[in-house]
């Protein structure tokens, strides 16, 4: 045989390095395409000037766009038989991505569970983001659920790896040569800056888009995710084409800027939670909550630590039930620090 019907749960090795195929040359096309998917604002990575006036060179690709590049390069080795992607830990962005760069990944295997069924387990993998300079661009831990192919296998010894709650502050990456001392409000769209978000305040969003299956096939094709789960209709059994969770990060963070538009930059994620699956015809909205602040070491530049809860109905500001279990609308529970001007 010389096709590839992709790994399974039996398959994966503690410890195990798994170098990608395929590097990916970053151009233009990808911000056009992101800016085109998702309703995405921001204005460091909408304007060369703005970014420059911000110490960069030019207008990096969105975060999440470089995320997504990485991620789907990981696929075909680590999720193109799975049931779902389940979680995120540990994510930082160590360098901005800019046009011209190529990127391609790595992915260390750290954990490996079987599930109770015997018919799936759990894969938890350390994914790196390489550039054309061998220079690391982010890294991130996932885990996710994979289906077994011979029921038969035994499973493994289970090691699940312990991740911390949060990226420290003092651990962030902030861009070379970023300065927010300059920073014009009125271009950025709104005149917030750190100090006026308090912890413990939340932001309805108010926005909602509704998830179209042409726009969210585009996508999948466009960062090279080929999960099966997204593309074909046939494994499940209600005949759905589950919506690629990154799809829902993009849109909950593109709605995220009426409220938090100086958020600029995404420099790290310490927890995510796909909590229940996205269909086309959902309509996604999203509402925020502030955690904590801190400081760093870039002139007029500080962190904000926010939870962005991407829902497809139910009232604001509603996440779990007394059971301690998410709510049925509630799409995504996403921890993560952004850096915006102080």
């Amino acid at each position: 045989m010389k096709t590839n019907p992709g790994r399974f749960f039996e398959d994966y090795t503690l410890g195990e390095v798994i170098r990608h195929a395929v590097p990916r040359s970053v151009s233009g096309g990808e911000r056009a395409l992101y800016h085109a998917l998702y309703p995405a604002r921001h204005a460091l990575y909408s304007s060369n000037e703005f970014a420059r006036a911000s110490g960069l060179p030019d207008s990096p690709i969105d975060d999440m766009a470089a995320f997504h590049i990485v991620f789907g390069k990981s696929v075909p080795d680590i999720s193109l038989n799975a049931v779902a992607n389940l979680g995120y830990a540990e994510a930082r962005w160590l360098r901005p991505v800019y046009p011209g760069d190529t990127l391609r990944s790595e992915s260390e295997v750290i954990g490996l569970k079987q599930n109770s069924s015997g018919k799936t387990g759990v894969v938890y993998v350390r994914t790196t983001g390489i550039n054309q300079h061998d220079l690391p661009v982010m890294e991130f831990t996932r885990w996710v659920m994979v289906r077994k192919n011979d029921m038969n296998a035994p499973a493994p010894d289970p090691v699940v790896p312990q991740t911390a709650a949060v990226v420290d502050p003092n651990d962030l990456i902030i861009p070379a040569g970023l300065d927010f001392t300059n920073y014009d409000f009125g271009l950025a769209g709104e005149p917030h800056r750190l100090g006026d978000y308090e912890i413990g305040e939340r932001i309805d969003h108010v926005d909602g888009v509704t998830i179209e299956e042409a726009e969210h096939m585009m996508a999948t094709r466009l960062w090279q995710n080929t999960s099966k789960t997204h593309f074909d209709a046939t494994p499940r059994a209600d005949g759905k084409r589950l919506i690629y969770g990154g799809h829902v990060i993009s849109m909950a963070r593109a709605l995220s800027f009426n409220g938090l538009a100086n958020a600029q930059m995404i420099a790290a994620i310490n927890a995510g939670s796909h909590a229940n699956p996205c269909f086309a015809g959902d309509t996604v909205r999203a509402w925020s909550e502030v955690l904590d602040r801190a400081e760093v070491d870039a002139p007029g530049v500080g962190a904000l630590r926010l939870r962005l809860v991407a829902t497809k109905g139910g009232a604001p500001f509603t996440l779990k039930g007394e059971d301690g279990k998410y709510l049925p609308h509630v799409l995504l529970d996403l921890d993560y620090w952004a850096l915006m001007p102080a």
